[in-house]
């Protein structure tokens, strides 16, 4: 044994503790917690030592490269603070919640984390802290506080200079069900990333990505509950000519329509709903209705988180149509 370097309690060698894989990162305090000074921490961390401090007062407690894993709990070892001050957020963040637009946490380059603006501690190494008067509710992914998709989003977006990088990590918060469109916006505009041209540009297809997934979502619900195929994105029209409008789904015989309430944005980019297009909606649900039609209104977070309770809700629709006197006969062409 190296005889400047006391033993360390749990290890005969001195060159570790007895710890756990989720304890191979502990902070100075933590080690004289465990009866290690700093002193004989940073003397183990000396070149060739079989420790290292990725970060100042955090020890990584073996001489090989840090795992993902690691990288992102010394950064929150680093930023410290109470429970909840600190909170993973950008790309380390949206790799934990399985993105595949990010590297894997393996890869994690840089861990950006959240903590309050009163904070004085600076960024260093791999850790990136990000300052906020406004900590987000933490979500748990992992064992870590991880923001919620849509502002670790907004965080990995104000770092990232190109319009494929955004417009894919926007396309897949949506299309994989993470988040919907109308929140993304909403935590974009709040931190004041509209207003650049990449973002504003990435954002204009967000719409569609939504709609899109939420459409695949409905033909999975149909499905998967064993009910009749209806026609799928039609235009319904007056037999004399008239155009009604579109709907999603449309069973003829007893006369349901399926409208998916997605999120269309107004003008200008931005979370508010385009009025317009929401009068017209309203204008042809009530039109639907007094002919007889029935209309059911789903949302996309409704099939993406209860898919069994929509496909109920679609059942008794069908259901209680064929109880109804006949609706009048509507054209169903192709969208």
């Amino acid at each position: 044994m190296n005889d400047d370097i006391p033993p360390v309690p749990g290890v005969p060698d001195g060159a570790g503790i007895a710890v756990g894989v989720a304890e191979r990162v502990l902070s100075a305090r933590q080690l004289r917690e465990r009866g290690v000074t700093a002193a004989v921490a940073q003397r183990l961390c000396r070149p060739g030592g079989p420790w290292q401090m990725p970060l100042p007062g955090v020890f990584l407690l073996h001489a090989g490269p840090p795992t993902g894993e690691e990288t992102v709990r010394a950064a929150l070892c680093y930023a410290g603070g109470r429970p909840g001050e600190a909170v993973v957020t950008g790309l380390a963040a949206l790799a934990l919640h399985g993105f595949t637009a990010v590297p894997p946490s393996s890869a994690t380059e840089r861990v950006d984390v959240l903590v309050p603006r009163t904070r004085r501690l600076r960024s260093a190494g791999r850790a990136r802290l990000i300052r906020t008067s406004a900590l987000p509710r933490a979500v748990v992914v992992g064992g870590f506080p991880v923001a919620p998709v849509a502002r670790a989003l907004a965080d990995a977006i104000a770092h990232l200079p190109g319009t494929p990088e955004v417009r894919r990590l926007l396309g897949e918060a949506v299309r994989g069900g993470h988040c919907e469109p109308r929140a993304v916006v909403r935590e974009l505009a709040w931190a004041g990333l509209l207003g650049r041209p990449v973002v504003a540009e990435a954002v204009r297809t967000l719409p569609a990505e939504g709609r899109a997934a939420a459409e695949g979502r409905l033909l999975e619900t149909v499905r998967a509950a064993g009910l009749p195929d209806p026609c799928w994105n039609v235009a319904l029209w007056l037999p004399d000519g008239p155009f009604l409008g579109t709907v999603d789904a449309y069973w003829p015989r007893p006369a349901v329509a399926v409208r998916i309430d997605a999120w269309r944005p107004g003008p200008v980019p931005g979370p508010e709903l385009d009025p317009e297009r929401r009068a017209r909606d309203l204008r042809l649900h009530q039109t639907l209705v007094g002919l007889g039609v029935g209309v059911v209104r789903l949302t996309p977070r409704g099939l993406r988180d209860a898919p069994e309770r929509q496909a109920a809700v679609l059942a008794d629709a069908l259901r209680a149509a064929e109880r109804r006197p006949p609706a009048t006969y509507v054209v169903v062409m192709p969208r």
